[in-house]
């Protein structure tokens, strides 16, 4: 499960990081509501073009924010129709404001202090929500003219049968699911090879090298580029805005 963490107190945001990331989880964090807001609209864009992670997002959202609040960032991403499931985080535990939650489109509520078993089991009951409502990813992948097959997980460019190997075929499937998104090398590592830590010191450029070299080699438009200390990002540059 993929979950996006919005937790201004670091004492609190470390014990989740770890706690949730040692049962196998993947955590994102935010420690502001700007900040959890944008991750929470990145998470939706990623999901509504097809995430190459098959498995269900889910926020965790602390009340008391700096920069917008919580319920200001529920009542927000719901307004722009982001269906994502969200648990609330409050020290706040009165009936008003469980249900000051829930009517801004909260999917469920904790108040702290709390047992993180609670939590985790709160958590795997709304990404199974989450995993049943969510839509099916398409089945092709397109960019100017390098197709992917998600179903057959079959490459093509410009008509063209490209032989890639499973891992390959992995990180070209996370690049084309958001065309001109720019992903660093540890979001690559996280998605890919479902680690943070580099197992090598360059592994992510290797594979990039080898599907650049099989994509791009003898073409006219180059789709992979590369920004310098940044990370990857796969578009046509004729459409590029």
């Amino acid at each position: 499960m993929n979950i996006l963490l919005v937790e201004d107190d670091a004492r609190v945001a470390d014990f989740l990081l770890r706690g949730l990331r040692a049962e196998g989880h993947r955590v994102q964090r935010a420690a502001t509501g700007p900040e959890g807001l944008a991750m929470a609209q990145d998470a939706a864009r990623e999901a509504a073009r097809g995430s190459a992670a098959d498995e269900p997002t889910v926020m965790v959202l602390d009340v008391m924010l700096p920069g917008l609040s919580g319920l200001e960032v529920c009542q927000t991403l719901r307004a722009q129709q982001v269906q994502l499931p969200i648990l609330m985080l409050t020290a706040l535990g009165t009936l008003e404001d469980r249900v000051s939650g829930l009517r801004l489109g909260a999917d469920d509520y904790l108040c702290k202090p709390f047992e993180f078993e609670e939590l985790l089991a709160r958590l795997e009951a709304l990404g199974r929500r989450g995993r049943e409502h969510r839509p099916a990813p398409a089945r092709l992948l397109q960019v100017a003219d390098l197709e992917l097959d998600r179903e057959r997980m079959q490459a093509r460019r410009g008509g063209h049968a490209l032989a890639l190997t499973a891992r390959e075929l992995a990180l070209l499937e996370l690049l084309m699911s958001t065309p001109g998104r720019l992903f660093s090398r540890e979001r690559i590592l996280a998605n890919v090879w479902g680690t943070h830590e580099d197992p090598l010191t360059n592994i992510v450029d290797v594979y990039i090298r080898r599907l650049r070299s099989k994509i791009d080699d003898g073409q006219a438009v180059p789709l992979i580029h590369t920004l310098r200390g940044l990370g990857y990002k796969l578009e046509d540059p004729r459409t590029a805005g």
